[in-house]
């Protein structure tokens, strides 16, 4: 292999000589291997190398490699296909997680645990080459992202024709409703929030609270989406989505849930469901569980459909890298009149009071409280007595110092 330049750790304040001693060092780490990445990071921990299989790693995985904290992330696959230009390898760069890419199927063979030595691009256990790769700078990776953009153009033509397959079998869901099966959620002429684990879910979540304690929307969570709502102190109305990353405390609240199965009738998920002792309804479709979710709230009644998480964008369709991606650019034409896209709210609408703000405002209370007492009988009698009593204060330590 060909050197290059090693990707360093960063930290606040560093010189480009303290870069240079941290790309000399090799890393040193347990490796917690997981073939899905979404279940991967629920047991990192920090310092943990995380060995996963990610082809094209998206903005969701990334973030959440990140809020595990590993020391570096060793992918069997290239983390930039060139299919589309995804953002998940600057993320991890940018956080200081070392990425080594394309080191092949044998790195998952890594047994839980071991102690990895991660020397450039090699991966070495018990001294020995285990697998080799390409250890990702930000300039392997923002040449991998311009030759993906030139090839963008191909996804866009297959985008669409997905777009253009996915009305023709699902024209009667879409336009007449055909399909939706019966819940016992009443949704009619209410508000529905739509939570699903998308970008910066958390903290759009959080900045609805004061919409979500005064219209008592209906919540309902996409698959991890549920055990967002719980996080954040709610209760949950209803979970959709085949049931691979929501939680069994999630799926044993209480809450109703619908089981996103396949065209056939095939649900992966209601084993386990019914495993827990819940009986679920069963909605066929084709697409994405969260399309299906904004559509039976339409077709139930729903007066306004909140999504947060959702995907609105191309380039968060193709990080989902499904086919079925394509119906919900459809969807959202289906229930645009209801919905209001709440995601990125966060970062529309962040509080900024200074210190100095909140103390002339607590001064500014202080002194209403003061006139307004000043301007009453009791008021200016309670001041009176203050004012003797201070007198006699002060007249108390100048006897005690001048003696």
């Amino acid at each position: 292999m060909r050197p290059m330049k090693l990707i360093p750790r960063r930290s606040g304040g560093s010189t480009a000589h303290a870069k240079d001693a941290s790309d000399a060092a090799s890393t040193r780490g347990p490796a917690r291997v997981g073939r899905r990445t979404k279940d991967l990071t629920k047991r990192l921990a920090v310092g943990d190398v995380a060995v996963i299989d990610h082809i094209d790693i998206d903005r969701v995985a990334a973030d959440a490699l990140v809020a595990a904290r590993p020391v570096a992330v060793l992918n069997a696959a290239r983390s930039t296909s060139g299919r589309y230009p995804n953002a998940g390898p600057s993320i991890l760069l940018e956080a200081g997680v070392i990425l080594v890419d394309d080191l092949g199927p044998a790195v998952m063979d890594l047994r839980e645990g071991a102690a990895v030595t991660i020397d450039g691009g090699r991966v070495v256990v018990d001294g020995q080459t285990v697998a080799e790769g390409v250890r990702q700078t930000e300039a392997t990776v923002e040449a991998s992202l311009a030759a993906a953009r030139e090839g963008l153009s191909t996804e866009i033509e297959r985008f669409a024709e997905n777009t253009m397959s996915y009305l023709r079998r699902e024209r009667d869901l879409l336009l007449d409703g055909v399909g939706v099966p019966n819940v016992r959620t009443v949704f009619e002429g209410r508000h529905v929030l739509i939570v699903v684990r998308g970008y910066h879910y958390r903290e759009d979540l959080a900045i609805l609270r004061p919409y979500i304690l005064d219209n008592r929307p209906v919540l309902i969570g996409v698959d991890g989406g549920a055990d967002a709502i719980l996080d954040a102190g709610y209760k949950l109305d209803m979970i959709v989505g085949d049931m691979d990353s929501v939680s069994d405390q999630a799926l044993a609240s209480g809450a109703e849930i619908v089981v996103h199965a396949y065209r056939d009738g095939n649900a992966p998920g209601l084993e386990r469901v019914r495993a827990l002792g819940v009986e679920p309804v069963v909605f066929p479709a084709t697409g994405t569980s969260e399309d299906i979710a904004m559509l039976l709230a339409d077709d139930k009644g729903a007066e306004l459909i909140v999504a947060v998480g959702t995907h609105a964008t191309l380039v968060e369709f193709l990080d989902k890298g499904r086919a079925g991606m394509a119906s919900t650019f459809l969807t959202r034409l289906r229930v645009g009149g209801k919905l209001v896209d709440a995601k990125g709210v966060s970062r529309l609408y962040r509080t900024r009071i200074s210190n100095t703000q909140l103390a002339l405002l607590s001064l500014a209370g202080v002194a209403a409280v003061v006139a307004a007492l000043w301007s009453t009988n009791v008021g200016q009698t309670f001041f009176g007595l203050v004012a003797a009593r201070f007198d006699d204060l002060v007249s108390g330590i100048g006897r005690l110092f001048g003696g």
